[in-house]
Protein backbone atom coordinates (compact mmCIF):
# COMPACT_ATOMS: atom_id res chain seq x y z
CA UNK A 1 0.00 0.00 0.00
CA UNK A 2 1.28 3.47 -0.85
CA UNK A 3 2.11 5.84 1.97
CA UNK A 4 -0.36 8.70 2.60
CA UNK A 5 0.56 12.07 1.08
CA UNK A 6 1.51 13.60 4.45
CA UNK A 7 4.27 11.03 5.09
CA UNK A 8 7.40 12.86 3.96
CA UNK A 9 10.03 10.21 4.80
CA UNK A 10 10.28 6.52 5.60
CA UNK A 11 10.90 5.47 9.18
CA UNK A 12 12.68 2.13 9.77
CA UNK A 13 10.65 -0.30 11.89
CA UNK A 14 13.19 -0.36 14.74
CA UNK A 15 13.08 3.45 14.97
CA UNK A 16 9.26 3.41 15.02
CA UNK A 17 9.39 0.78 17.80
CA UNK A 18 11.85 2.94 19.78
CA UNK A 19 9.52 5.90 19.34
CA UNK A 20 6.56 3.96 20.78
CA UNK A 21 8.79 2.87 23.68
CA UNK A 22 9.76 6.51 24.30
CA UNK A 23 6.07 7.49 24.34
CA UNK A 24 5.37 4.79 26.96
CA UNK A 25 8.27 5.89 29.18
CA UNK A 26 7.42 9.59 28.81
CA UNK A 27 3.78 8.79 29.62
CA UNK A 28 4.85 7.25 32.94
CA UNK A 29 7.75 9.53 33.94
CA UNK A 30 7.21 12.77 32.02
CA UNK A 31 4.32 14.33 30.12
CA UNK A 32 2.69 13.55 26.79
CA UNK A 33 -0.39 14.78 24.98
CA UNK A 34 -2.50 12.48 22.86
CA UNK A 35 -4.83 13.20 20.00
CA UNK A 36 -4.50 15.58 17.09
CA UNK A 37 -6.12 18.59 18.80
CA UNK A 38 -3.84 18.39 21.85
CA UNK A 39 -0.80 17.70 19.67
CA UNK A 40 -1.58 20.68 17.43
CA UNK A 41 -1.90 22.96 20.49
CA UNK A 42 1.41 21.70 21.91
CA UNK A 43 3.18 22.39 18.60
CA UNK A 44 1.60 25.85 18.24
CA UNK A 45 2.68 26.73 21.78
CA UNK A 46 6.18 25.43 21.05
CA UNK A 47 6.18 23.04 24.04
CA UNK A 48 6.32 19.75 22.09
CA UNK A 49 9.74 18.05 22.06
CA UNK A 50 8.76 15.35 19.55
CA UNK A 51 5.60 14.90 17.50
CA UNK A 52 4.48 11.35 16.65
CA UNK A 53 2.09 10.86 13.73
CA UNK A 54 0.40 7.60 12.72
CA UNK A 55 0.57 6.59 9.06
CA UNK A 56 -2.80 4.83 8.85
CA UNK A 57 -5.05 7.78 9.67
CA UNK A 58 -8.28 7.96 7.71
CA UNK A 59 -9.13 10.51 6.46
CA UNK A 60 -5.51 11.68 6.16
CA UNK A 61 -6.56 15.34 6.39
CA UNK A 62 -6.89 14.87 10.16
CA UNK A 63 -3.09 14.93 10.59
CA UNK A 64 -1.91 16.36 7.25
CA UNK A 65 -1.17 19.77 8.83
CA UNK A 66 1.14 18.40 11.53
CA UNK A 67 4.35 17.87 9.47
CA UNK A 68 4.04 21.39 7.99
CA UNK A 69 3.26 22.99 11.36
CA UNK A 70 6.08 21.06 13.07
CA UNK A 71 8.58 22.21 10.43
CA UNK A 72 7.41 25.82 10.84
CA UNK A 73 7.98 25.62 14.60
CA UNK A 74 11.20 23.59 14.13
CA UNK A 75 9.87 20.69 16.19
CA UNK A 76 11.01 17.21 15.12
CA UNK A 77 8.33 14.74 14.07
CA UNK A 78 8.25 11.06 13.25
CA UNK A 79 5.79 8.55 11.85
CA UNK A 80 4.67 5.25 13.34
CA UNK A 81 2.86 2.66 11.21
CA UNK A 82 -0.37 2.23 13.21
CA UNK A 83 -2.60 4.59 15.17
CA UNK A 84 -3.68 1.62 17.31
CA UNK A 85 -0.08 1.10 18.48
CA UNK A 86 0.28 4.81 19.19
CA UNK A 87 -2.91 4.80 21.27
CA UNK A 88 -1.70 1.80 23.25
CA UNK A 89 1.71 3.41 23.86
CA UNK A 90 -0.05 6.59 25.00
CA UNK A 91 -2.01 4.53 27.53
CA UNK A 92 -5.48 4.86 26.04
CA UNK A 93 -7.87 2.13 24.93
CA UNK A 94 -8.57 3.72 21.55
CA UNK A 95 -6.28 4.56 18.66
CA UNK A 96 -4.46 7.91 18.51
CA UNK A 97 -3.79 9.63 15.18
CA UNK A 98 -1.00 11.64 16.78
CA UNK A 99 0.72 12.39 20.07
CA UNK A 100 3.51 14.61 21.32
CA UNK A 101 6.14 14.25 24.00
CA UNK A 102 6.15 17.41 26.14
CA UNK A 103 8.52 16.23 28.86
CA UNK A 104 10.46 13.04 28.06
CA UNK A 105 11.12 12.22 31.73
CA UNK A 106 13.29 9.09 31.89
CA UNK A 107 13.03 8.77 28.08
CA UNK A 108 15.19 11.88 27.59
CA UNK A 109 18.19 10.00 26.13
CA UNK A 110 15.99 7.79 23.97
CA UNK A 111 14.05 10.81 22.68
CA UNK A 112 17.28 12.65 21.82
CA UNK A 113 18.58 9.56 20.01
CA UNK A 114 15.34 9.36 17.99
CA UNK A 115 15.55 13.08 17.10
CA UNK A 116 19.15 12.64 15.88
CA UNK A 117 18.14 9.67 13.71
CA UNK A 118 15.20 11.64 12.24
CA UNK A 119 17.60 14.40 11.18
CA UNK A 120 19.84 11.89 9.36
CA UNK A 121 16.82 10.22 7.65
CA UNK A 122 15.39 13.50 6.38
CA UNK A 123 18.67 14.61 4.71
Amino acid sequence: MAKPFYVKFDVPKELADKTLEAVEIARDTGKIVKGTNETTKAVERGIAKLVIIAENVDPPEIVAHLPVLSEEKEIPYIYVPKKEELGAAAGINVSAASAAIIDAGEAEDLTNEIIEKIESIKK
